[in-house]
């Protein structure tokens, strides 16, 4: 360790380098070490901030030995700031653990950490969270499914799942137990065996109501996926619904979730991690399968030949958009082109901003439905008349969710319908959010779950525990 700090010294003794940041000065109270009768030998000649880039160069395991082997090292070792710098540099991004671990650290039911932040050491939150053992991630819905490793940036792998989840039966354990079977052994090449690792999956958005029938069909689903999971010897399950941690990779735990799903478009409102089917979840007759349907008819009518769905489903992503002004984009000239690997080059024109213009007039693709706005308008008036909290901050925030939820200019525009849907008194202060991580946003938030320094801890179901069949609360 000597040698160690005696080359790293030699390195930057004639270096003097600031180590400030807005968010880590937020959360820190600079330590006086001058005042301190302790000595760190030659070190003394240098600013503090310095001797912290020192130790930053040394790592986060010989910093830690450091507070153990030498006492007068323990005060500036066990300084925040260090820490922070460490965490940026682990998995996820500062922001991101910040948030986790101020409010999603106790489990649920969520309790935000009431201490002031200063008293947080991000020095044992770093320790806890190197050995978590990480978790597997599956986010599965009746389209596409997600699925990967929390220590990853992002999922490892996708595919089509087409599981129907509304519909619960007795096949719907079989094919569970295949659909996870399958993600297992594309796993088990990365070395990732199902009695190793925890699993956090997300639970699809399905039986909306508050009623005792849709109650039990959501037991039912849930009860079908533990089994699967605990036949296949796996040590815990997580489980919450896709909505909730498409908030939590908004760093959010209250507000409305508008997740476009693969064949309904549902509007979810959720009280610190809880969804309130009590106010009530609206569902729209409209999603992603509708909206790339949409596109495929218009493109056809045009005599715009194509070999595949997954040919239109790539145009929309690349050349679709929703207008702030619908008719007057009608009057504007919008083509562009874009090419296809494999098929060529497409031009579409105004297909562009008609494709998304069905989630705010779904008449137009021949549905009778509610458009997005109004059903988003809807239940935020639910949610102002339930009077939950003292304000109605809380539904303010809208999250968007899904693949189709990331169509330029959709944020914008709901934002800007629900100013003229909604009288003052609910419509000031909303703000509208893109999907922060695209179409993985839920993997991404079940990822920071599991990446918790307390996980498994709360969050998990244990095999004996389901055994037992107790009865536990969880995020659903």
């Amino acid at each position: 360790m000597a040698m160690l700090l005696k080359k790293v010294w030699e390195s930057v003794s004639n270096r003097a380098t600031s180590f400030s940041s807005s968010s880590i000065d937020s959360v820190t109270t600079p330590l006086s070490y001058t005042e301190s009768s302790s000595s760190l030998g030659a070190f003394d000649r240098l600013p503090i901030d310095v001797v912290l880039q020192i130790v930053r160069l040394v790592g986060p395991k010989d910093a830690a030995r450091l507070s153990v082997v030498c006492k007068s090292w323990r005060p500036l070792v066990s300084d925040n700031r260090l820490w922070i710098y460490f965490l940026q540099n682990y998995h996820d991004t500062w922001d991101s653990v910040f948030f986790v671990e101020t409010h999603l650290r106790s489990g649920y039911p969520i309790q935000t950490f009431s201490s002031p932040i200063t008293e947080l050491s991000f020095m044992r939150i770093y320790g806890q969270r190197v050995q978590v053992p990480g978790a597997v991630i599956v986010d599965g819905g009746s389209g596409h499914c997600k699925y990967g490793w929390s220590k990853n940036a992002c999922p490892s792998g996708r595919s089509a799942t087409f599981l129907e989840f509304g519909n619960i039966e007795s096949p719907m354990y079989s094919r569970l137990q295949h659909f996870f079977a399958t993600i297992y052994s594309s796993l088990y090449r990365m070395q990732v065996k199902a009695s190793a690792h925890p699993i956090v999956v997300s639970l699809p958005l399905c039986h909306y109501d508050d009623t005792e029938s849709a109650r039990a069909s959501r037991r039912q689903l849930k009860d079908a996926i533990y089994t699967a999971l605990f036949d296949m010897n796996v040590p815990a399950v997580c489980a919450i619904n896709q909505a909730t941690l498409a908030l939590y990779a908004a760093q959010r735990t209250s507000g409305i979730v508008v997740n476009i799903g693969f064949q309904v478009t549902s509007v979810v409102p959720i009280l610190h991690g809880k969804v309130m089917r009590t106010v009530g979840v609206e569902v729209m007759g409209v999603g992603a399968l509708k909206v790339t349907g949409f596109l495929r008819e218009q493109m056809q009518q045009n005599n715009l030949n194509f070999e595949s769905l997954h040919t239109v489903h790539t145009l929309k992503e690349n050349l679709c958009y929703v207008a702030a002004d619908y008719e007057a984009e009608l009057y504007k000239d919008t083509q562009a082109s874009f090419e296809v690997p494999g098929e060529g080059w497409f031009t579409l024109s105004k297909e562009r901003f008609k494709t998304g213009e069905v989630l705010f007039q779904p008449c137009i693709a021949g549905v009778c439905a509610m458009g997005l706005q109004q059903a988003v308008a809807l239940c935020m008036d639910h949610c102002h008349a339930a009077e939950l909290t003292e304000d109605d901050a809380w539904f303010k925030t809208i999250v968007l969710s899904g693949g189709t939820a990331c169509l330029p200019g959709l944020a914008e525009r709901l934002e800007k319908e629900l100013h003229g849907l909604l009288p003052p008194s609910i419509s000031n202060g909303i703000r509208v959010i893109s999907p922060p991580y695209g179409a993985d946003s839920a993997w991404i938030g079940a990822k920071l779950i599991g990446n918790l320094s307390t996980f498994p801890g709360s969050w998990c179901v244990r095999k004996k525990q389901f055994r037992r069949k107790s009865r536990f609360t969880l995020a659903w």
